[in-house]
C-alpha cells in the first residue's frame, strides 16, 4: 500500500496539493467543511469528507494516527482554527503534521501546539519566482533547506572554454558542482571531470546558496 495522507482545507493550495499527491499514486484523504469543495475532490483522491476540524469527535473519525502525514491547509479565513486542527491532530498521534501559517507569530504557535513542519506557500513561491526571475539563465531549484539549493543552470558565457579547476567555483563562490547535463544527451546528467572545458550549451548542477547563485551569474555573464 502507498502512503496514506490526509489533506484538511481544500482551499486553491490544499486542492492543488490533493490532485498532485493523488496523481503521484499517494492515497489521499481530503476534507473540508464546504461541501461543494469536498464534491470537487472526491473526483480524484481517494475518499473526501465533510468535517468539523476544530471538533474533536469529527477529526478523531478521520483517524489520523493511522495516517503517513497529515497537512492542516487552512487558508487565510481562520487562524484560530488553523491551530486547534493542528492541536488536535497532534493530540490523536498524527505521525508527521504539516501546517500552513499566514506570518511568523502563527508559525510560532503553530510548532508549539504540535506542527513537525510549517510552511508559508505564498511566500515561498514568492521568493522563488522572484529568484527565478532575477536569474533567468536558472533552469529548475529545489530547496534543500537551511538556505541551500539544488539548481540546475546554464553555462555562462565567461564559463565557456574553462574546466572546473580553472573556474574554483567552490573557493570563489561556495558552489559545489555536482553534475552535468550535456548539450549530446540532456536525459542524462554526467559526473563532472574537472579537467574538460565546458561549452555553451552544457548545464550544471549545483549545490549552493541563493545569493551565490546570483554572484556565479554576476561574474560569468
Amino acid at each position: 500500500m502507498g502512503q496514506q495522507i490526509l489533506i484538511i482545507g481544500l482551499g486553491q493550495f490544499g486542492m492543488s496539493l490533493a490532485r498532485t499527491l493523488s496523481e503521484k499514486g499517494v492515497e489521499v484523504l481530503a476534507v473540508d467543511r464546504n461541501l461543494a469543495l469536498v464534491e470537487e475532490a472526491s473526483l480524484f483522491v481517494a475518499d473526501a469528507m465533510q468535517v468539523r476540524v476544530t471538533d474533536e469527535t469529527d477529526m478523531a473519525r478521520l483517524e489520523p494516527g493511522k495516517r503517513d502525514a497529515a497537512v492542516c491547509a487552512i487558508g487565510d479565513s481562520s487562524k484560530e482554527d488553523s491551530i486547534i486542527c493542528t492541536a488536535l491532530l497532534s493530540q490523536l498521534g498524527t505521525p508527521f503534521i504539516v501546517a500552513r501559517a499566514r506570518d511568523s507569530v502563527h508559525k510560532r504557535i503553530l510548532k508549539a501546539v504540535g506542527a513537525h513542519l510549517v510552511i508559508n506557500p505564498e511566500r515561498e513561491f514568492g521568493r522563488r519566482f522572484a529568484t527565478r526571475l532575477i536569474n533567468r539563465n536558472m533552469v529548475v531549484d529545489t530547496d534543500l533547506g537551511d538556505d541551500c539549493l539544488l539548481t540546475e543552470i546554464r553555462v555562462q558565457p565567461g564559463m565557456v572554454g574553462k574546466n572546473l579547476i580553472e573556474l574554483e567555483l567552490p573557493k570563489r563562490f561556495e558552489v559545489m558542482v555536482a553534475g552535468i547535463r550535456s548539450y549530446e544527451d540532456p536525459s542524462k546528467i554526467i559526473h563532472p571531470n574537472p579537467s574538460i572545458p565546458l561549452r555553451a550549451d552544457d548545464r550544471l548542477i549545483i549545490v549552493s546558496n541563493e545569493r551565490a547563485i546570483v554572484e556565479l551569474q554576476k561574474n560569468f555573464r
